[in-house]
């Protein structure tokens, strides 16, 4: 494992430690997600072009663990999630910002903001596949009109989504905030703990995040650069799921990240100051 990451990752890895021993002292659930539990089992650690890390917490873990930060995780890691306080933030889940950086990524209305983790929800879908996957398509649709609302054009993106990208501002009618609220409404009609599927709704992968709850399981240690973070159970499972054969390496042209950064500074604050 290659010790000598960037200034960029080690500062993700410091908040993602810091979010880890809050979850232990509170006894709250979480699991890392996507490409982080990915290069725990590939890398063990980031995946060298990555630059990200996801974390899934159950909804009732990930609700707690809003009204426990209340919007401070520490001195210096700032919890924030959509509301009228912040008419800039357009997501369905939580982000925790380092506050003594400053990072701004290409979108339609820049975001200025720090270094980031995503905290997402995971919620309960089906007592079937197929019942899940009828359940979350509506608000995957409603998703996808956010995302489309939100994200710039990037040639890094396939040609089709661009255009919905390009269509959908065609719609200026729709209200970022709203269809959020609707979102996050839809999200938490069924409860995590009442069904045998359950998926991280608002995640990157659409349909493949249903999963069998039994997955995730009971959190399990895995070694990621010089932690030890929580991730599903049924690893091998999980990842299967999302990427198919995951131990096999992408080819040369797709190993790159799929952030586009306006602007990051690690070493001053977005906050301003009086």
């Amino acid at each position: 494992m290659d010790k000598n990451i960037s200034p960029f990752k080690e500062k993700l890895l410091r908040i993602l430690q810091c979010f880890h021993q809050f979850c232990v002292y509170n006894g709250l659930t979480y699991y890392i997600g996507g490409g982080t539990a990915l290069g725990a089992a590939r890398h063990k650690g980031f995946i060298p072009w990555d630059d990200d890390i996801d974390i899934a917490m159950p909804r009732e873990d990930y609700e707690r663990f809003l009204t426990l930060t209340a919007g401070k995780l520490s001195h210096i890691y700032a919890v924030e999630t959509s509301g009228p306080h912040n008419a800039d933030f357009k997501y369905a889940y939580a982000k925790i910002y380092d506050t003594t950086t400053t990072l701004i990524e290409s979108a339609q209305e820049p975001i200025v903001r720090g270094l980031y983790i995503d905290v997402f929800p995971l919620d309960g879908v089906g007592y079937t596949y197929n019942d899940s996957v009828i359940y979350i398509k509506k608000i995957l649709n409603m998703q996808n009109l956010l995302f489309a609302k939100i994200c710039s054009l990037s040639k890094n993106r396939k040609w089709y989504k661009n255009l919905a990208i390009l269509l959908f501002q065609l719609f200026p009618f729709v209200n970022e905030k709203k269809l959020i609220a609707k979102i996050e409404a839809a999200c938490k009609e069924r409860a995590y703990g009442a069904y045998p599927y359950v998926a991280n709704i608002v995640g990157n992968w659409g349909i493949k995040e249903i999963m069998r709850k039994d997955i995730f399981g009971t959190p399990t240690l895995y070694p990621f650069e010089d932690l030890f973070v929580y991730g599903p159970e049924k690893l091998d499972e999980f990842l299967t799921a999302l990427y198919g054969n995951y131990r096999t390496l992408p080819p040369i042209e797709k190993q790159k990240s799929h952030h586009k950064f306006l602007l990051c500074d690690l070493n001053n604050s977005y906050l301003k100051k009086d």
